[in-house]
């Protein structure tokens, strides 16, 4: 079935209208989350991605949308570009089978590597009503939430340490961009990825504090780690306020309309 362009801008303004009405009148709209699993994915090729969803949100053509994934050994820096924070010259990256990208995100240099379960959310902070600070502090507890139900006690670091922690040691990191309202990048929760790849880096440029995983801080059994994703989903929903999840696992998606 295909629709004319002018009545699918008539559905989203309709749809738009609806959603304001409801707002206005104080009653309680259903909120819909569609989660894109995508299992592993190259770091541009999730970039990529996520540049073209944030336009689509932000032109209505598509719901708030969250990507989960894991990436190959990959060095990430934030916009302030701070690559002193590299601890290792950066020809000797391919020998530890590494690669480095520079980003717009907010935040220090960070490691994303397998078994480290990413949440990128493309989703609208004016239609939840909630500011930068708020969105960051709700994926503080997510994560702290999601190391909560193996029996680990995480909180939100100090003033000027970001992300969660166990104690001194950091098991998830944020890094965000907000463009207009609509967010991309998102958080990193160390299940069990391999910690020597920390070694190379000053972690978020935090100097002495450890990195951790919860495989190294929970006696609970691990289940697979597609459902400790999902897990990790269900978290961010119940923080976030998500009454529907829309589950979708085509990859094709990763560069499907993204060159």
């Amino acid at each position: 079935m295909f629709l004319r362009p002018g009545l699918v801008d008539a559905l989203r303004y309709t749809y738009d209208l609806n959603y304001l009405i409801f707002k206005h009148m104080g009653m309680r709209v259903l909120r819909s989350l569609e989660v894109l699993k995508l299992g592993v994915v190259n770091y541009l090729d999730a970039l990529k991605l996520q540049e073209k969803l944030v336009l689509d949100r932000k032109s209505h053509r598509i719901c708030d949308t969250l990507l989960s994934l894991q990436h190959p050994p990959t060095y990430t820096v934030g916009k302030r570009q701070t690559v002193h924070n590299l601890l290792i010259p950066q020809s000797e990256l391919e020998q530890i089978g590494a690669e480095l990208h520079y980003t717009q995100r907010g935040g220090d240099i960070t490691f994303h590597g397998p078994h480290q379960a990413i949440l990128y959310p493309i989703i609208s902070l004016r239609d939840m009503g909630i500011g930068a600070r708020s969105y960051v502090e709700k994926m503080e507890l997510t994560m702290i939430e999601m190391a909560a139900q193996y029996g680990v006690k995480a909180c939100p670091g100090l003033a000027g340490e970001t992300g969660v922690w166990v104690g001194e040691r950091k098991i998830g990191a944020i890094g965000v961009r907000i463009s207009n309202g609509i967010t991309s990048h998102g958080l990193a929760f160390n299940i069990d990825p391999d910690l020597s790849y920390f070694r190379h880096i000053v972690p978020c440029g935090i100097a002495d504090k450890e990195v951790t995983s919860l495989r190294r801080e929970t006696d609970s059994v691990l289940p697979p780690e597609e459902i400790m994703q999902e897990q990790l989903v269900s978290c961010f929903a119940r923080i976030f306020g998500y009454d529907n999840l829309i589950w979708k696992e085509d990859a094709s998606v990763v560069t499907d309309g993204t060159e």
